[in-house]
């Protein structure tokens, strides 16, 4: 089943990708969560309108990527976004925010496969790859900053991140801690199912025992 992304789906595509994926998971997860939309032929055709539009504005030649290039080096982007205490983003930041927050600050029109990261999830300070043209790539920074409030020091973010991840670990290492102790009361149940049989086994009787043979009258003469 052909759909329409709405949004950037991690390990799918980007906003306005068409892609192909299997009926439930686009009735059960994506279109339900407003993720996607049905690929009708009219829709396609008008993101490749846009898509062509979009284009134009694209740097066309090494001189224009290079003045786009020292633009995007004096950029600094910003996004408020809703964070966990432990700075874990309440959603992320992906590469069409990023397409859309240029367009919309600088008014330079950047290919949204051309920047180069995964999703952002944890508010920090980051040097994002732009790839504006062949052997053209411009670092533009970006702040992702707590709504209503300002990025800590870096150390106080590494500090941060640090305690998520060893929450993270003590989380796997109780999920494997479970999984031993039931993987050992099974073995222990098994064990003891074959000890009990044994026992009936050795307490049943012998029925192999050959019945007496029964007596055999003769006629006297």
């Amino acid at each position: 089943m052909e759909v329409i992304l709405i949004d950037d789906v991690e390990k799918l595509g980007l906003k306005g990708d068409v892609v192909d994926v299997k009926r439930g998971y686009a009735r059960n997860y994506l279109l339900p969560r407003r993720l996607a939309e049905v690929a009708s032929t009219g829709r396609v055709a008008e993101l490749r309108r846009v898509e062509a539009d979009r284009a134009r504005h694209e740097a066309r030649s090494a001189e224009q990527a290079a003045d786009i290039a020292a633009t995007l080096q004096k950029t600094v982007l910003r996004f408020e976004v809703k964070a966990g205490p432990n700075g874990a983003l309440f959603g992320s930041v992906t590469p069409t925010d990023v397409a859309e927050e240029l367009w919309r600050t600088r008014k330079i029109r950047v290919d949204r496969r051309k920047i180069d990261i995964d999703a952002i999830k944890r508010i920090g300070r980051y040097s994002i790859p732009v790839h504006v043209f062949e052997d053209v790539t411009a670092e533009v920074k970006t702040l992702v900053v707590p709504e209503g409030g300002e990025l800590p020091p870096e150390e106080e973010l590494a500090a941060l991140e640090a305690a998520e991840q060893a929450e993270a670990n003590a989380a796997v290492d109780a999920h494997e801690e479970g999984r031993r102790d039931t993987e050992a009361a099974l073995a222990e149940e098994d064990e003891l199912r074959t000890t009990v049989s044994e026992e009936i086994d050795e307490d049943a009787p012998d029925d192999e025992l050959e019945p007496d043979e029964p007596a055999i009258e003769t006629e006297e003469e």
